[in-house]
């Protein structure tokens, strides 16, 4: 099975070029949600670490971002819950697919979280910091300070970019991404 990381700037478009491999994702971003919604263990972990943010089930995202806000240790506490988690959710994508040629993971913290492995093939996700921030604004949960701690947290891009194999600029056009896709699978098929 070929291991397939996207990485990149947060609102890159790196959900949105996975999809468009036609292998089966692993979305860490769609599986955080699901755990706010439906995995009441993680909330009574959040609740004992935050009891003054995290006060109800399903988690609502407003308590998630105002423990963010309010103290810089908030995020270290929900990321350690979280993360450990989401690793589960990826090792069972993992084994549920690994008969498939390919599989994509759409891991923002891939690198960060060391969940890569030696032979991953890394796809950097390159796009216009003007567009990127103009999509950002566009998303009913826009906040730029969580976007700012989040960056905070994050590998720096160029560093990303460097450890990538491919590069695949996203001028959020459908036709451009395609073509790019399908040269990189050429390539590594």
């Amino acid at each position: 099975m070929i291991r397939i990381g996207i990485l990149g700037d947060i609102g890159s478009g790196k959900s949105y070029i996975a999809s468009k491999f036609g292998y089966p994702v692993f979305n860490a971003d769609k599986e955080v949600n699901k755990l706010y919604l439906k995995d009441k263990k993680v909330f009574k972990k959040l609740n004992r670490v935050l009891p003054n943010y995290i006060k109800s089930f399903p988690i609502n995202k407003n308590q998630v971002v105002s423990a963010i806000l309010a103290n810089e240790k908030n995020l270290k506490k929900i990321i350690k819950i979280v993360h450990l988690e989401v690793r589960k959710k990826m090792n069972t994508f993992l084994k549920k697919n690994k008969n498939k040629k390919a599989i994509i993971l759409d891991v923002p913290l891939l690198l960060e979280n060391k969940l890569n492995k030696e032979k991953d093939i890394l796809i950097f996700v390159q796009s216009n910091k003007l567009l990127i921030l103009r999509r950002l604004k566009q998303r009913n949960n826009f906040n730029s300070e969580i976007i700012k701690k989040f960056k905070k947290i994050q590998l720096p891009l160029d560093y990303k970019k460097k450890k990538s194999h491919f590069i695949i600029k996203n001028n959020f056009t459908p036709f451009s991404v395609k073509k790019s896709v399908k040269l990189i699978l050429k390539k590594i098929l």
